[in-house]
């Protein structure tokens, strides 16, 4: 959990702090946080100063929608400038239960410094808007979460779009899941769990991730070097877990990392029933395996709905029933329904 008070207006982070508690009028439900579809701003931003609740995390939050708002998150990144240049611009972004959007009962729309610049996909809005309602009631404040502006440059097919990248820890909405325990902790990806019975274990052994370079630019050629030469399933499904993180981290960095992302989940899934067994044999459970779940959004964004659904069914049948945090099946169940939903339209 990481939440405190701060007060960006309308929200950005330079603001001075002055509570809104005498100016809050309420929407349906009596919410007094939120955004109506048929508006351009809620009234209650237009206030000087807005006291928000930052909730911190390390986990992405999915954001959709942006590109009908590029106009707007090019000003907010300073403008287009070069075509050729990549943007990543730091922001705080809130998070708003909207009413009246006649396309989703439950939609949730994310602003930043006033601005409208996306929703959280129809999937997640069902998720977290109970969770974001109930933080506002307990903090008085409207929730905010920390991320970044990024995109830009020059694509295979023109321009660069611009995206949001949010972060924050899902147990803050009340997404919290019995989780499998071990030893010292909880599993979440295992990484943990392996790290801790490292020295005991000699199947495999993790001793790289302490050379790994910081940087990413470095980190890649590295981990491409070990996987050509390791045989060990374990290893190899860190490594590839570590190669993937640090190829989508620089998709706007250079122009083939997406490609290489694609090829490297694909050569990880390849090897998963190897890797499945060895989680059985020793955890007797599958942990959290980030690659179905981001290659299933993935494909969403860019509307291929068919190879969305493809991931989603296939990290289902990986984890099967032994998997370590059961969120994440139902996560991937609750996308896989609504990608049929979209091809049988």
């Amino acid at each position: 959990m990481g939440l405190f008070s701060r007060t960006p207006a309308r929200p950005g982070p330079d603001s001075s702090s002055q509570s809104m508690a005498a100016a809050r009028p309420e929407y349906g439900g009596g919410n007094p946080f939120a955004a109506r579809y048929d508006e351009a701003r809620p009234r209650w931003m237009d206030v000087a100063t807005v006291t928000v609740t930052l909730a911190e995390g390390n986990e992405t939050l999915e954001v959709v929608g942006e590109s009908h708002y590029q106009d707007a998150l090019w000003r907010l990144a300073g403008g287009r400038g070069s075509p050729e240049n990549y943007v990543r611009q730091d922001i705080y972004a809130m998070l708003l239960a909207e009413e009246g959007n006649p396309y989703d009962a439950n939609a949730m729309s994310v602003w930043i410094n006033g601005h409208r610049v996306g929703h959280l996909s129809r999937i997640d809005a069902e998720r977290y808007r109970p969770g974001l309602l109930a933080l506002q009631e307990r903090h008085g404040n409207p929730i905010v979460l920390a991320g970044v502006i990024a995109g830009g440059g020059i694509r295979g097919d023109g321009p660069g779009r611009l995206g949001v990248f949010l972060t924050h820890d899902p147990e803050d909405f009340g997404l919290r899941q019995p989780q499998l325990t071990f030893a010292g902790g909880t599993m979440r990806t295992g990484l943990s769990a392996a790290a801790a019975t490292d020295e005991a274990d000699e199947s495999y052994d993790l001793s790289w991730m302490r050379d790994l370079p910081p940087d990413d630019a470095r980190a890649i050629p590295m981990l491409r070097k070990l996987l050509a030469s390791e045989a060990d399933v374990l290893d190899r499904h860190f490594m590839l877990t570590h190669l993937e993180a640090a190829l989508y981290r620089c998709r706007d960095a250079f122009g083939s990392a997406l490609d290489e992302y694609d090829a490297a989940c694909r050569q990880h899934d390849s090897e998963m029933a190897g890797i499945r067994a060895a989680f059985m044999a020793k955890w007797g459970k599958v942990p959290l395996l980030e690659l179905y779940r981001q290659m299933a959004i993935r494909q969403q964004k860019a509307h291929d709905y068919h190879h969305a659904l493809w991931w989603a069914e296939r990290g289902i049948v990986v984890y099967g029933d032994d998997a370590a945090r059961p969120e994440a099946v139902d996560d991937l169940r609750l996308r896989a329904a609504g990608y049929r939903a979209k091809l049988s339209r």
